[in-house]
Formats: structure tokens, C-alpha cells, sequence
């Protein structure tokens, strides 16, 4: 007897590591496996949507779309804590694919770029996609997609050349300051003679022989 959910375990099989790793570069793990199982349950009830000859980016468009709304509620459930509390409004959460790669030049310039604009250059640079596959996960035309690409290259280009002059430049005035340091007179902590001259050292005690 055929089994008739055999082309949906199929398609577990072959892209749920890859969801999850997707939701994985945008936030912490174990939600990232809520995500991924909440992507495939989207997937479950819309099996007659899903293109049989690109399946992946579709799933990633998903999953877009589940990761939008977790992130909204958790601002939500912020915002609310915070009245409860009385304090002031807080900060969204941090992207966890950004936080593990606090600190490295290209994560620094990621930083600098729009939400969307990062968002391009994962699905590129991060998930391996084609134009037309990044498009269909993002939510548009291949068209609108590779002008988004192009203009957020641009920006990350000039990003990262406006942090290696900032870098270039703070490398220069550490080193200029060196010589100005080595360049103090030292001073012999030792007793001035009449002369002006330090006065020689004492002799070493011997101790008495018992």
C-alpha cells in the first residue's frame, strides 16, 4: 500500500537540517527548532502550495514568516514586562547569528546595514541561494531581489572600508604616541652627592661568622 504522505517525509528528510539551520543564524537554538517545526507544520497543512521543483526556498519563505512572528512576539511580551514593572521601554532582543559573530570586521559592518539589507546577503552568503531561489524566500520578484543585492553590497562595501580607515587611523595615533613616551627622561632614584652626581652605591654587608 503506498504511503500517501511519502513526498512530505521526503521532504523532511531532505530540508529540515537546512531550516533549522537557517533559523539557527537568526536566533537562539532551541527556538530555531521551534521555528523549523513550526515551518513544517505551515508546510503540512499547505502541501498542495509547496513547488514540487524548488521546494527549499519556499519552505525558507516560511519560515521567514514564522521567525517575523516569534521575534514580534517577543517585543510584545518585552513591552508588556516592562509595564508590569514600570520601567521604560526596553531594546529588542539581540540576532543570535550576529551575537556569535560579535567582534569580527565583517559582523561589525553587518551591523551598520538595515535589517533588510542583512537579510539579503544571508540568504546569499549565509544559505547558498541563486537569485531566484533568495527572491522566493525573501517574498519578492528576482528582479527586486537582485537590486536589493546589489545596493546592500554596496553598503557593506562601504562599511567595512569606512572601519579599516577608523581601524588604519586608531593604529596610527597609538603608535604615535609611543615615541613621546619613550622619549621622557628617566630618573636615577638614587641619593644625590654635593656634585649633583648620584651617590654610589653601598656595599654589601657580610654577616658576622658564629
Amino acid at each position: 500500500m503506498p504511503d500517501p504522505d511519502g513526498g512530505f517525509t521526503r521532504l523532511w528528510d531532505a530540508h529540515y537540517d537546512d531550516v533549522l539551520r537557517y533559523a539557527a543564524r537568526r536566533i537562539d537554538h532551541e527556538t530555531a527548532r521551534d521555528i523549523a517545526a513550526e515551518t513544517f507544520l505551515v508546510a503540512w497543512r499547505r502541501r498542495g502550495d509547496i513547488p514540487p521543483d524548488r521546494p527549499f526556498p519556499w519552505l525558507l519563505n516560511v519560515a521567514r514568516n514564522v521567525l517575523a512572528n516569534e521575534m514580534r512576539g517577543r517585543r510584545r511580551r518585552l513591552r508588556l514586562w516592562d509595564r508590569l514593572r514600570g520601567d521604560g521601554p526596553r531594546a529588542p532582543a539581540a540576532d543570535m547569528a550576529s551575537g556569535l559573530a560579535e567582534g569580527g570586521r565583517i559582523a561589525a559592518a553587518l551591523g551598520r546595514l538595515s535589517a533588510r539589507d542583512r537579510e539579503v546577503l544571508r540568504l546569499v552568503g549565509w544559505d547558498g541561494l541563486d537569485a531566484r531561489d533568495a527572491a522566493t524566500a525573501a517574498g519578492c520578484s528576482v528582479k527586486t531581489f537582485s537590486v536589493r543585492l546589489h545596493r546592500a553590497r554596496r553598503r557593506l562595501t562601504a562599511a567595512l572600508a569606512d572601519i579599516d580607515a577608523r581601524t588604519e587611523t586608531d593604529a596610527r595615533t597609538e603608535t604615535d604616541a609611543r615615541p613621546e613616551a619613550d622619549a621622557r627622561p628617566q630618573t636615577d632614584a638614587r641619593p644625590q652627592t654635593d656634585t649633583g652626581r648620584p651617590a654610589p652605591a653601598a656595599p654589601l654587608q657580610r654577616s658576622p661568622q658564629v
